[in-house]
């Protein structure tokens, strides 16, 4: 319900401020009809489950009607359900649901671009070049002598050119359009107020439904640079990446903070704190904050912090830096590292070599990490990251260790990356196979019929959440203990910088109250004393392995 004389909130009764965000994909979360693909009455009964875990609210990768092209970030209908997933009717069942186990819900919204099945688009295809139609997408005419060629030399974040040639009504070849990512994709014209205005209804369609927020997609596109020059990506940088330095003329434009600003007057609209998170993949940290300045979004994923290396010099500096960047514009750090997109921080941290995201791993990639390793070090990342200030976001699964699906065979696989490159990239599949809940049940209890989009490997039977649950030491009970203590100490509350206590190399500590939290990332076994709270590996005779964290209470 929208409100106009409601009292500001002070920050410290913000909840986003230092607020445990857990995402949830939808396809992979859990399948209540036998589909083998999750749906929103999978969620709903599932619910219990985040409640325990302990954390503050859910965040839901798109659900919305589409021709699921790109796992539904190809949206057909902004203001519907996909039939995959369940109806409008489940959509408020689950809202109600998570509201009366005091979670907040967060809703993906994705305005770069939509399907090319959108009636919209299917209106800009039926139409003249120049027509009102085509003038909510970016059409333009070729070149060559025929207009053979593109427009310009851009290339898909999937692999291919950035442009499609249509074929007009009267069968010639015509004009192209651009789409940042899949064919299937055309990207929306946000100079047009008319798509500005439709996202604004859009917005406030599911802000009556009772959701607490956006995820906002691609955060650092939709606008383009005036006469869309010519531009090559470097194949160092992320597939997504948007640099203060590299000048991309698609991505990180000036122009997108005047629809941020829109955005935050619609939300602010409404009562119960609604919040925009950010989704930029923008770089350094002082340009990312431009994302999160006081009349624009409440947070942006860090992901400089989740691309950091497991290394504690590197690991100190871009926290501290994260604080400092953040605070300056009066936002919270929000820590992340893992999601649909990225490796599993499981195998990623221990990955033998670094990989750009988006790119994927699978059998032949080089350096491939061994997996108790892996999942050593992600649970002692993740103490670390949790016991930071500012908001946490967490990806669905990784509070059971589950590493990344490698031996997914080429043609199970559903990423448009793994086919747009001819399998030379193996996409994001491998962050996105089902979750496993019961370790006997079909599909490891994620759908009744055993049925799974994507082919779970048999180690997700070893880390299914019924044998974790309750067991001293496992992953699972490790962060239940974690988001218990943070909640009840205040770990995660307060923007202040972090103040490090002096340590051997390779060791990071610093304290929060009574709490002395200690990472030893890659050091000599380090002596810790205090009444252990919570451990990712056992001490040793008083001594904390590398790999590993511990929170300890000391007498202040």
């Amino acid at each position: 319900m929208a409100h106009t004389d409601a009292a500001p909130r002070t920050p410290d009764q913000e909840w986003w401020r230092s607020s445990v965000i857990y995402q949830i994909y939808p396809r992979s979360f859990a399948d209540s009809d036998g589909s083998g693909v999750g749906d929103l009455r999978g969620i709903t009964a599932r619910l219990d489950a985040l409640a325990d875990l302990g954390v503050d609210a859910i965040w839901l990768s798109p659900f919305y009607t589409s021709p699921q092209r790109d796992a539904g970030y190809d949206v057909s209908d902004f203001r519907d359900v996909d039939p995959l997933f369940g109806t409008l009717a489940d959509f408020d069942a689950m809202v109600s649901r998570a509201h009366g186990l005091g979670l907040r819900v967060i809703a993906d919204i994705v305005p770069n671009h939509s399907s090319d099945q959108h009636p919209w688009f299917q209106a800009a295809l039926a139409a003249a070049p120049g027509s009102p139609e085509r003038a909510r997408y970016i059409f333009r005419d070729g070149k060559g002598e025929t207009g053979e060629l593109p427009p310009n030399n851009w290339e898909s974040v999937f692999g291919g050119p950035m442009w499609t040639r249509v074929t007009e009504a009267d069968g010639t070849p015509g004009q192209w359009y651009l789409h940042i990512f899949d064919t299937s994709q055309p990207d929306f014209n946000w100079e047009l107020e008319e798509v500005r205005a439709e996202f604004d209804d859009t917005l406030r369609f599911w802000l009556d439904r009772g959701v607490d927020g956006f995820r906002v997609d691609v955060a650092h596109g939709l606008i383009k640079a005036d006469g869309l020059p010519d531009f090559v990506q470097s194949d160092e940088e992320a597939s997504m990446g948007g640099g203060a330095a590299t000048k991309s003329p698609y991505w990180a434009q000036d122009g997108v903070h005047e629809v941020w600003r829109r955005w935050r007057s619609v939300v602010d609209e409404y009562e119960g704190d609604r919040i925009l998170a950010a989704e930029a993949w923008v770089y350094p940290l002082e340009f990312m904050a431009n994302w999160v300045r006081p009349d624009e979004m409440h947070q942006t994923f860090n992901f400089g912090y989740m691309e950091t290396p497991w290394d504690a010099a590197a690991l100190r500096k871009v926290i501290d830096d994260s604080i400092a960047t953040f605070g300056a514009v009066g936002a919270p750090s929000t820590w992340v590292l893992s999601n649909h997109d990225m490796i599993r921080h499981a195998t990623r941290l221990a990955l033998g070599e670094d990989t750009p995201q988006g790119h994927g791993v699978g059998p032949d990639s080089p350096g491939l990490p061994d997996i108790d390793e892996g999942i050593r070090r992600a649970r002692a990342a993740s103490l670390l990251m949790l016991s930071l200030p500012g908001g946490a976001y967490l990806y669905q699964g990784e509070e059971l260790g589950l590493p990344e699906a490698i031996d997914i065979p080429g043609d199970a696989r559903q990423d448009p990356t793994w086919h747009r490159t001819e399998g030379e990239r193996y996409g994001r599949d491998g962050c996105r196979v089902p979750l496993p809940w019961e370790a006997e049940a079909p599909a490891f209890g994620f759908s009744p019929a055993g049925e799974t989009w994507l082919p779970q490997p048999e180690v997700y039977g070893v880390l299914a959440r019924d044998r974790q649950l309750g067991a001293e030491g496992s992953t699972l009970e490790m962060y239940r203990a974690a988001l218990r203590l943070r909640r009840e100490l205040g770990l995660g509350v307060g923007a202040g910088a972090v103040t490090w206590d002096v340590t051997p190399e390779g060791v990071l500590a610093h304290r929060v109250g009574d709490v002395h939290v200690v990472a030893n990332v890659s050091g000599a076994p380090v002596a810790v004393e205090g009444e252990v709270l919570v451990a990712s590996h056992a001490l040793e005779d008083g001594m904390l392995p590398a790999d590993a964290t511990v929170w300890v209470r000391v007498p202040e």
